[in-house]
């Protein structure tokens, strides 16, 4: 029986560990390479080991026996990253109470969520899937990659940043959602400041509580009847905030309360990874840049609602410019798709050039996730994750081809239409059938 049983343990552990190995090998030959980060090369070559990134030249000789793509006549860039939007999740927010920092959106992820597939057919590789906007402090967010097809364990990204969800304004006051008995606090603007201020004043005394109790534990003098103060896993969170293991990502519209915000966490010692929307973003770029605060904002959508009135299309690329570091984010299932052609648009509104439009969807994203030394653009050492258009991934015209992730490939648009052709015949082949044997009825 002892032997049965260590060999079925053995079985079941190379079955998991199989179905989490990491990356295949793959060389992709003669494209038109966008490094992003360290100019193009006009024929060249990519090889992946093992899901890294082990060579970009020309004239690249893989190993006997690695797959081969090429992509004469195409543009290879790296995998697009989408750093807000709230895809493969069973939910998105826990709107019954104002203070919600203890969920985690890795506790719903949705690995059979089809905007999965829908961002790997624009070339996403990664993104921001997070906590909605109805609360002043939400949930934790996740980093995934869009692994379709995988579990949701094996699509986590573990180096990127912890970030917990803040939001400012119209949702988290709830001006636009319909009250069924007592309205929920707060309902205002400077509610929203308070309640979050109250938590981290709260959270600061539970550390404080903590770190007395920890003290006197190991204090010589501590005494056997000495209890730990009771556990608080919102507080855990808010904690982890000001110590610093996590960051904050804060939806905000307009300028004034993006200042507020930003006071905040001056008066508590927390830091703002990222402003997402961020519509009045223009207004305050200089305070932006000197505080070293990022946005991730829409490129051209504004005025759908009142506090969102004051956008413009020139916002990404004038704050670029004025020395913030921007992304361009979907916040959409079926936006997702095209975020190349948002990054394309802040040349003409913004006068970006081709490359400072790229690190819009890719480099600027990974730095403001904390992933820039594994993705964001194609550099030895770095995740395969790439994708390959038709034309350059710029052009109103383009259409992404194949969509890699470490070395695999998870879209590819000529086998997807085959396939789709395939089931469309075997459909009409079934209709026929039940018509015959209705007619023989």
């Amino acid at each position: 029986m002892k032997i049965k049983t260590v060999g079925f343990i053995l079985v079941v552990s190379l079955v998991v560990f199989s179905s989490f190995s990491f990356g295949q090998d793959l060389l992709i030959k003669n494209g038109t390479i966008l490094t992003v980060t360290k100019g193009k090369i006009l024929k060249g070559d990519i090889l992946i080991i093992k899901g890294i990134i082990k060579q970009i030249a020309e004239n690249i000789k893989g190993p006997k026996g690695v797959r081969i793509i090429d992509a004469s006549g195409k543009y290879v860039i790296p995998g697009i990253i989408d750093s807000h939007t709230h895809i493969a999740l069973t939910g998105t927010n826990e709107s019954a109470e104002a203070i919600t920092a203890e969920v985690k959106m890795r506790d719903v992820l949705n690995a059979e969520d089809r905007s999965i597939y829908t961002a790997i057919s624009g070339g996403v590789t990664m993104v921001h899937t997070m906590h909605g906007s109805a609360n002043p402090i939400g949930g934790e967010n996740i980093v995934i990659k869009t692994k379709w097809g995988k579990t949701s364990e094996e699509m986590i990204v573990h180096d990127a940043y912890r970030t917990l969800k803040f939001a400012l304004g119209e949702n988290p006051k709830r001006a636009n959602y319909p009250t069924v008995g007592t309205p929920r606090y707060p309902q205002s603007r400077m509610g929203v400041n308070a309640i979050i201020r109250r938590e981290f004043l709260k959270a600061k005394n539970y550390m404080e509580q903590w770190d007395r109790y920890l003290k006197a534990k190991k204090s010589k003098k501590s005494t056997k009847n000495l209890i730990a103060p009771r556990k608080d896993l919102r507080m855990e969170q808010l904690a982890d905030m000001l110590r610093g293991k996590m960051v904050a990502r804060c939806h905000s519209y307009r300028a004034d309360e993006t200042l507020e915000f930003i006071n905040l966490s001056k008066e508590f010692g927390f830091k703002i990874a990222c402003f997402e929307h961020a519509c009045e973003a223009f207004k305050i770029a200089k305070e932006l840049a000197e505080e070293k605060i990022r946005i991730s904002v829409f490129l051209d959508n504004w005025a759908y609602k009142v506090e969102a009135s004051e956008g413009i299309a020139y916002s990404a690329g004038y704050c670029t410019k004025n020395g913030v570091l921007v992304s361009i984010n979907s916040d959409s299932g079926e936006r997702i798709r095209r975020l190349f052609n948002d990054a394309a648009k802040a040349m003409k509104y913004g006068g970006l050039s081709e490359e400072e439009a790229l690190k819009l969807v890719t480099i600027n994203p990974a730095i403001q996730l904390g992933v820039e030394k594994i993705a964001g653009s194609l550099e030895v050492g770095k995740h395969g994750d790439i994708a390959i258009f038709n034309e350059h991934p710029l052009s109103a015209y383009t259409l992404c081809e194949k969509t890699i992730i470490e070395g695999e490939v998870y879209f590819d648009r000529v086998q997807y239409l085959k396939e789709r052709e395939e089931m469309e015949k075997k459909k009409k082949q079934e209709e026929k059938k039940k018509e015959k044997k209705r007619g023989t009825k």
